[in-house]
């Protein structure tokens, strides 16, 4: 992550972390303004942002459920700070793969997903 849009700019971060969700904030030629979910802001490389839809799971441990469901069986349940990847939203839950571990998670659980996504 650059603190502007060009090779010129300082580096900033260095992300190592497979599949971390970032936010594109802003476009500038090809080079995307981008929000982590820590809330840094910086610019990157359209090319360096996978299409893969990825989220991290905040603030509580989630349970992963079967169907998208509050009644539904509990499979897996997921710290604080994993990170998987999402497909399927729908009224306020997605599914949601954490390397072949899959479930159904309410969406408001998750930073990565649009708010949108998150209504019931």
């Amino acid at each position: 992550m650059r603190s502007g849009p060009g090779r010129s700019y300082p580096a900033t971060w260095l992300y190592v972390r497979a599949d971390l969700p970032v936010r594109v904030v802003d476009v500038f030629k090809e080079w995307r303004k981008v929000e982590d979910p820590g809330g840094e802001q910086g610019w990157m490389l359209g090319n360096l942002i996978s299409s893969t839809r990825t989220a991290i799971v905040q603030e509580a441990v989630t349970e992963l459920r079967d169907r998208p469901a509050f009644g539904a069986r509990v499979l897996w349940r997921a710290e604080p700070g994993v990170v998987g990847r999402v497909s399927q939203c729908a009224r306020g839950w997605c599914r949601f793969d954490v390397r072949g571990q899959v479930g159904f998670v309410e969406a408001t659980r998750l930073w990565g997903v649009a708010p949108e996504e998150t209504l019931p």
